[in-house]
């Protein structure tokens, strides 16, 4: 009976990894994998590798076995709800002892195009019948600080107007996992993660600007402009029409601060998105 981490070499699932080997035995923890050669670091440090694809049922067939605790990573591809459901089967059929998955903030609630997938799987994984629990994670403060570069030589731009973002470090939700994984009681439950504090992009634009010692300005374009600046980034359109989206859920308030449960299953304060932003800054 193993800790099993699907997408383990991923920007996520490494952290998971990383996290559960501070609590566990690597002899517990099982890597599932795309890439041996990718994989191999997580070898190094006594992780079992299991090499499975999300898009290949036999080997899924053979990544779970009876009595594991899975965590499903939600795949990135356009066809992932598939992918999704294929791993839910195969843990199924192997007889696991319960399923993490890690959704988005809202769940059903969620009336985004980026969340239908989650919210198909989080049904997918009722109707299995396997005890389950939802990790409904909110936003990273990475998928804004990995793009300083880009901010400091054109400004922030996005259509989320003044909506609020409660985000979070992605190692935040990475220990959140592992706390989930490893501790008793979180059978049938669904985790509103995010970070402690909600920011807007116009505040965020300041940080970056204080920070840097540059004049940061956030450009909030409508939805259509938007939608051409990422297409003209090199953004496929309906890539680009999912940003768009995610920036008007949160002018609705989707993604902003709804629970503290990430706080308390980390046992600390989240990473607040100017300690985020220093980081960066560093490296």
């Amino acid at each position: 009976m193993s800790i099993v981490v699907t997408a383990a070499t991923g920007h996520l699932g490494t952290l998971v990894v990383d996290e559960l080997l501070q609590r566990v035995p690597a002899d517990q923890v099982v890597a599932v994998a795309r890439n041996a050669e990718k994989a191999a670091p997580l070898a190094e440090r006594g992780v079992e590798v299991r090499i499975a694809d999300y898009n290949d049922a036999d080997a899924l067939g053979k990544a779970f076995g009876a009595g594991d605790t899975v965590l499903l990573i939600s795949g990135l591809e356009p066809n992932r709800l598939d992918q999704h459901k294929a791993v839910v089967a195969a843990a199924q059929d192997a007889g696991v002892a319960r399923i993490a998955y890690t959704s988005v903030l809202g769940g059903p609630e969620a009336d985004f195009d980026l969340a239908a997938d989650h919210r198909a799987t989080e049904q997918a994984i009722l109707d299995s019948g396997l005890p389950y629990t939802f990790l409904r994670n909110g936003w990273y403060n990475e998928v804004y600080t990995d793009q300083i570069a880009v901010q400091l030589a054109n400004g922030v731009l996005g259509s989320a107007g003044d909506g609020r973002i409660a985000s979070a470090a992605r190692r935040d939700y990475a220990a959140a996992a592992a706390a989930v994984l490893t501790g008793d009681g979180h059978e049938q439950k669904a985790y509103e993660l995010n970070g402690d504090t909600d920011w807007t992009l116009t505040e965020y634009a300041a940080e970056l600007s204080k920070q840097s010692g540059q004049n940061v300005a956030y450009n909030n374009l409508s939805p259509a402009d938007h939608a051409q600046v990422l297409v003209g980034a090199g953004f496929p359109e309906p890539v680009a029409q999912l940003f768009v989206g995610v920036d008007n859920a949160i002018q609705r308030g989707r993604l902003a601060r709804r629970s503290d449960d990430l706080s308390k299953l980390i046992g600390r304060p989240t990473t607040p998105i100017a300690e985020a932003i220093a980081t960066a800054l560093k490296n």
